[in-house]
């Protein structure tokens, strides 16, 4: 047996030897602490994380009630994670040109319809439905099926 002053205590225990941990009334309870603790910090990060996914995938940042079909030049294309984009110069009906930012959907939809990062370059004249930002800015969402060359010709022929 070994004899020690426990440092919370300040009370002789003893326990046999060889035994890997001291014995403590309080040790389990600690350990059932720890084990709620950490259960409730993956619960916690888990929730958190499916909120940001849920927000991620938001469109209410978008008028879908007030699509209007725009036509542009090309001065980008972003074929990348997790959505592309399409920067488009914008003639407005009073002269002035704006570029808009056009969020479309995610790389892999437009791959699998036979899309690459040189389907648009930049000159390409297009035409496309844009749901605008609500904020009133200049930008907006497109998707595929809405989008063609300012002459009708699709952007990317399948065979």
């Amino acid at each position: 047996m070994i004899s020690a002053r426990h440092g919370c205590c300040n009370r002789v225990r003893s326990w046999p030897v060889g035994a890997s941990e001291t014995p403590h009334p309080l040790n389990s309870g600690v350990k059932m602490m720890n084990r709620l603790a950490t259960a409730l910090l993956v619960i916690g990060a888990v929730a958190a994380a499916g909120g940001t996914a849920a927000a991620h995938h938001s469109f209410a940042m978008f008028d879908q009630d007030h699509k209007a079909e725009r036509t542009g030049v090309v001065k980008e294309f972003k074929l990348t994670a997790p959505h592309v984009f399409i920067m488009l110069e914008i003639k407005e009906e009073d002269g002035a040109s704006n570029v808009w930012a056009l969020e479309g959907e995610a790389p892999a939809a437009l791959v699998r319809d036979g899309w690459t990062a040189r389907s648009l370059k930049p000159g390409d004249e297009i035409k496309l439905m844009v749901a605008p930002l609500r904020s009133g800015a200049a930008g907006g969402a497109w998707v595929i099926k809405d989008i063609s060359f300012s002459d009708g010709r699709p952007i990317v022929v399948r065979p």
